[in-house]
Order: structure tokens, then sequence, then C-alpha cells
């Protein structure tokens, strides 16, 4: 069985889809088999993943119905998508006049996760109904976080959030926090580093996601920093997250 892990953060703007589109694409590069689906309306992901075509369908029309399907190939062998669109935001108000409401992405991903190693989850960077989905069927989080001091505050709103989710998801888990946008020419991140590895310990990941132009670049292009540039310290800091992610997950199945 596939782990569901779901990359969140109520703020934006601190490359929430941008750890969620690189980590499943460097994944794919180390022959993980992954699936990416993007859950945020704005569909930032699925511009991220070089999906052919004007017509596709999405991971709200497979909510709407068990028969569809919606999983489509990348240029990466071993990356698989479901894409999404703006009809996602019409999926809120549905979902809240639904039963179970809490559940349905959960139910419509199951029948996947024998077919992955990991499916990775996008979320919006909010805490509405898509996010509370997103939770209750991931295995665990994954939290991108900004070096500053209001993304501090931010992440003990994440952590509560996480508690109230458990009433429903017991198992859930935090995989890890990871900065990222991180400037060493700045003093505050040295300072917000230290604040945040010393409150959570080995629960953040020994790698730091660095501020490139090349990583700034690479959504204009509709593709993964490791396709845009592999040689750039983005897709450096990306490849060695996601082999650190790896190894962390080995060591919690021993």
């Amino acid at each position: 069985m596939g782990k569901i892990i779901s990359v969140v953060n109520q703020k934006g703007g601190v490359g929430k889809t941008t750890t969620a589109v690189n980590l499943a694409a460097c994944l794919g590069v180390l022959e993980k088999k992954v699936l990416l689906v993007d859950m945020d309306p704005q569909g930032n992901a699925t511009s991220m993943s070089s999906i052919q075509g004007e017509s596709f369908n999405t991971i709200y029309d497979m909510m709407a119905d068990p028969d569809v399907t919606a999983v489509y190939n990348t240029s990466l062998p071993f990356l698989k998508v479901i894409p999404c669109n703006k009809e996602l935001t019409g999926a809120e108000i549905e979902l809240l006049q639904t039963e179970e409401r809490e559940f349905v992405l959960k139910q419509t991903l199951e029948k996947l996760k024998n077919k992955f190693d990991f499916i990775i989850l996008d979320s919006p960077p909010s805490l509405n109904i898509l996010t509370i989905n997103n939770l209750v069927a991931s295995d665990e989080v994954v939290i991108p976080m900004q070096c500053e001091y209001f993304a501090l505050e931010g992440l003990s709103k994440i952590i509560e959030t996480l508690e109230n989710i458990r009433s429903i998801n017991p198992d859930l888990k935090i995989g890890g926090i990871l900065l990222t946008m991180y400037d060493k020419r700045v003093k505050l991140t040295y300072e917000v580093e230290n604040d945040v590895r010393e409150h959570f310990k080995d629960r953040v990941f020994n790698t730091v996601i660095p501020r490139n132009v090349k990583l700034s670049e690479s959504p204009s292009f509709g593709t993964p920093i490791v396709l845009y540039d592999i040689s750039s310290a983005g897709a450096k800091a990306y490849l060695g997250f996601a082999e650190e992610f790896l190894k962390k997950e080995r060591r919690r199945k021993k």
C-alpha cells in the first residue's frame, strides 16, 4: 500500500506547491512510483506538471463519480498526476452538503493506494474542507515553512489543526517540517531556524531549500526543477530533501 502525504501550510507563499511538485518529481527521479494530486483550485501543481492537452478529467470529477479516472502521465516515467482546475472551488460548497464530507477524498484514493509508493497531495493555502479532506486521507504531513517570524505563528496553528484532525484520523503523523526560501545572507534566517530546530528537534528536516532564481523560474516553464535545471541549487536541494525523506520513511518502517 502506498503512503499518502499531504503538503500543508495555512499560510500562502511559503513554497507549498513548489514542495509538493518537486518532492513528487524527485521521488520519481529516484524511481519511486509517485502520484501527485492537485487539491488546490488555483491549479498551480497541475500547470507545473506538463500535462498534455487542453481538456482532461480532474480530481473534482473523480470525487463526484467513482467510475471516472483522471490519472495522467508526465515527462517523468515514474510520476503521474491527477490535475484540478477552478471547478474544484465548487466542490467546497458541494462537500459541505455531503454526508461524511471529510472522507470523500480518502474514499476516492483508496483504489489507487496499491499502485503507488507515494501519493503526494498539494493543499490550498487555507484550512477549508479540501484541506481537511487531505488530512483525513493522509498518513503523514510535510509542512513547508518560510524562515520568518510570522511563519512561526502559522506553524503553531498548523500543529493545533493536526491535533484536532486526529479525532477523525488518529494515525496522522508529522512527516517533518521543511525550511524553505532559506537565505543564509539574512541573520533572521538563522534565528528562525534555531528556534524551530530547538522546539521541534528531529521533526525538522536537515535539508533546507534555498532562495534560488532557477527554482522561481521553473513554474513559468510548466516543469519541476529537476527537468528545468538539474544542476541548479534548487534542484540539488530538492533531490537531497527527497533522499532524506526516504531515509526517514525507512527508519519508520523498522
